[in-house]
């Protein structure tokens, strides 16, 4: 039986990883719900992750520095340097097609001060678009670092930016064909600029957030969605959680009239679609509320969404009407649906 597009279940993952980390100084492995692995080095801690960019092609260059540096970020730590694997298509691949990716990534760096380091590139018939993995590296002061494990009963769960940040991109940009006609060419140029803007990184609304204080964990929000995400950070801390959905579907603050259109338009979930640019954030109650002030200081959007519980309450949705059902989870992300219709 073949598996299905997206990442490996939760379940067969588990059975995958290895029950006790190789050395001691690995002071997080392999585990499901954290962004990134630790190594204690001196003083400091080296913080490790690695991820490919395979649904989207424009702009592949700036989407492997964020997301990368992305899981950096959600452990609290400083992303610093960048290794890459350029996979690029036989027989489509011309000089002109490499030479624009180099730039993005060049530039992406540039703007998040990060150094790339090297890697490796190749032509190949394995791949029929290109594809981009980075391995990136940061570091993380002893005293800041930040894992999902860490969340605890009773705090309050934040989402900064919203649903779909990157789905929304990369619907206006894969998707021309099926868009023309359907939308008017100011709502496209929007939606491709939620690549920039709100963007896809959460450098910013992480940093933030601990600098202000109070924050136990935080969790990059990726393939399969909000929902996915909420699923993997409560699990990584065995907790429960509730999450409030009139804060999500019902509030324009987190689920904006681009995203809507689009995912209605290709009849997508939001809860699970592609959302690099959203961060999931646990924090003691008490300092919830100075968190999402300081984020909408600087600008970016984020509410309380939820909270997390004992593990006996399980996972659930919880409507405005106080009904509840379990809380979905998206072993394959909505945005692909989209993939198995369209060439890209």
């Amino acid at each position: 039986m073949h598996l299905p597009v997206g990442k490996l279940k939760h379940d067969f993952l588990k059975q995958l990883l290895p029950s006790a980390n190789a050395g001691t100084d690995v002071v997080v492995g392999p585990r499901l719900g954290e962004d990134a692995a630790v190594i204690a080095l001196g003083d400091s801690y080296l913080v490790a992750t690695c991820d490919p960019i395979t649904f989207a092609t424009e702009d592949i260059g700036w989407y492997v520095v964020c997301v990368n540096s992305n899981d950096i970020a959600a452990m609290g730590a400083v992303p610093k340097w960048l290794l890459v694997t350029l996979l690029l298509p036989a027989g489509a691949t011309t000089a002109a097609m490499v030479r624009d990716i180099m730039a993005q990534l060049t530039a992406a760096c540039a703007a998040f001060d990060i150094a790339l380091c090297g890697g490796h590139t190749e032509v190949t018939p394995a791949v029929t678009q290109p594809v981009v993995v980075g391995q990136m590296n940061g570091v993380a002061r002893k005293e800041a670092l930040v894992t999902s494990a860490d969340a605890c009963a009773g705090d309050a769960l934040i989402l900064t930016k919203g649903l779909g940040v990157e789905a929304t991109a990369i619907i206006a940009r894969e998707c021309t064909a099926q868009l023309h006609g359907k939308c008017d060419a100011l709502f496209l140029e929007q939606a491709r600029n939620y690549l920039m803007h709100p963007g896809i990184s959460v450098l910013k609304e992480a940093q933030i957030a601990v600098a202000t204080g109070g924050v136990h964990a935080m969790h990059d929000v990726t393939e399969g969605g909000v929902a996915t995400a909420v699923h993997e950070l409560a699990a990584a801390a065995e907790l429960g959680v509730i999450v409030y959905s009139d804060k999500l579907l019902g509030s324009p603050l987190l689920y904006s009239e681009v995203t809507r259109t689009l995912c209605d338009m290709f009849e997508l979930n939001p809860l699970g679609v592609i959302s690099s640019g959203a961060l999931l954030i646990a924090s003691a109650p008490e300092k919830s509320e100075a968190i999402c002030h300081a984020l909408d200081t600087a600008g970016i959007r984020a509410d309380i969404i939820g909270r997390l519980l004992p593990p006996e309450h399980g996972m659930c949705l919880k409507d405005s009407k106080g009904s509840q059902q379990p809380l979905p989870i998206f072993e394959t992300d909505e945005i692909a649906k989209l993939f198995n219709q369209v060439a890209v």
